[in-house]
């Protein structure tokens, strides 16, 4: 794949001309990082976007024990694009996981490139916002549900028979029953003579009964237990999303709150300069 098919999988340039596009792919560069090398780590300057043009990159978020990888990005694939955009601090460390070439575009030339060709500023303003609305659409969609209450009506016969037992083998009344199911039977074929006790001492009987109830027990106990790894695994999942839809939801109201304050300020400055250029007047 050539440069401008790289650009244009880039969802942000996606809708530009071709002329546009072999704009931006003259200005890429080259970046050759070895395994283990950083790209960028989390904090610095945001001053260009890469495109992996061989190799991998993992993204990572946090240091130490905390740190985890959050995506493993691959061949044509793309990272660090809002950078162009509002050159904020990087949210994340990009380590290449094995020998990487990467193209990469400063954001000094997308600027450049935006002020020279207005048109395509007006089409990548129009991607952006597209990529804004769907993700507006995306977080009044609701990411909480009973994750219980959808593997339970997944349930084949089976597998509710596979609950039933192992809650019911699990429990005090059937530690009881089957004590007491045991003494019963013990009792009987101690005191009573043949043919009444069909089980004399050493009970062979009750050994071959209870070997068979242990052998078809402990599948199904097995099986239950599988469903609750299920289970366990998409309530992990359902929590993450969760737990990644507030997170992206404060950051958006911190960053309006932090809109709401500067407009306020500006509001203010604005308001206060008549005032100090009046009391000026007046004193002269």
């Amino acid at each position: 794949m050539d440069r401008i098919e790289l650009v244009k999988a880039i969802p942000l340039f996606e809708s530009l001309e071709d002329d546009d596009l072999h704009a931006l792919a003259n200005k890429l560069r080259e970046v050759r990082i070895e395994t283990g090398d950083r790209v960028f780590a989390q904090g610095d300057e945001g001053d260009a976007m890469y495109v992996i043009e061989e190799g991998a990159v993992d993204i990572v978020a946090g240091s130490g024990k905390q740190k985890v990888i959050v995506a493993s990005l691959f061949k044509q694939q793309y990272f660090g694009e809002l950078a162009l955009l509002d050159g904020a601090p990087r949210s994340a460390t990009a380590v290449a996981s094995r020998s990487t070439r990467l193209l990469a575009l400063d954001r000094d030339d997308f600027v450049e490139f935006i002020k020279k060709r207005p048109d395509a500023a007006l089409a990548i303003m129009h991607e952006v916002g597209e990529r804004m609305r769907a993700t507006n659409e995306l977080m009044t969609r609701t990411v909480t549900r009973n994750v219980l209450e959808e593997e339970d009506q997944k349930l084949t016969f089976g597998e509710r028979i596979a609950d039933m037992v192992a809650s019911f083998g699990g429990s005090w009344p059937f530690i009881f029953l089957f004590g007491g199911f045991m003494l019963v039977w013990m009792v009987w074929n101690s005191l009573l003579s043949v043919p009444l006790a069909f089980d004399p001492l050493p009970f062979m009987f009750l050994n071959l009964f209870l070997s068979t109830l242990a052998a078809l027990q402990a599948p199904i106990i097995m099986m239950s237990q599988n469903r609750q790894s299920t289970k366990d695994k998409a309530l992990a999942v359902n929590n993450f999303q969760v737990n990644l839809k507030n997170e992206t939801s404060i950051d958006k109201i911190l960053r309006s709150q932090g809109e709401v304050l500067q407009r306020l300020t500006a509001l203010a400055q604005r308001l206060a300069t008549p005032r100090a250029a009046a009391l000026d007047a007046a004193k002269s």
